[in-house]
């Protein structure tokens, strides 16, 4: 599988929503030890701890923080294929929330909805792309 650096090298990366993610990136490396990794702007912060990752994301983008409605966290899974992985989904009926589309950060990836309304992103490494090349920040390096 290829390397991105603009990605997280896990399977599966939970993404949280919090109303101010500097708050929240402090608050969980202090009390937890998550390590961030990359800054993108003030939106959005990808953070390790041992050899898993969690992205914590601002409220932009029909995001909110956990209040009973609407989207408060999305979980991404990395595959080989996405496009094979997409029409697999299809076939048995998923909800395709979005189609596989190449991302400027170096990921192809869609988004489908589960039964219960979770939103799942299924993204695959295409590019190894520096986070400085789409507007991110490296803090320290995968």
């Amino acid at each position: 599988m290829l390397r991105n650096r603009s990605a997280p090298p896990v399977s599966v990366t939970p993404v949280l929503t919090y109303p101010d993610v500097g708050e929240a990136v402090t608050w969980l490396c202090r009390v937890f030890g998550f390590v961030e990794h990359v800054r993108i702007g003030d939106h959005r912060a990808q953070l390790g701890f041992r050899d898993g990752a969690l992205i914590v994301a601002d409220d932009s983008h029909g995001r909110q923080s956990p209040d009973d409605s609407g989207v408060t966290q999305s979980v991404l899974i990395r595959v080989d294929d996405v496009d094979r992985h997409h029409v697999a989904a299809q076939s048995v009926g998923a909800v395709i929330v979005s189609p596989p589309t190449d991302m400027p950060f170096g990921e192809r990836q869609y988004s489908v909805r589960d039964p219960a309304g979770h939103h799942w992103t299924v993204t695959q490494s295409i590019a190894d792309v520096a986070p400085e090349d789409w507007g991110g920040e490296t803090v320290q390096p995968w």
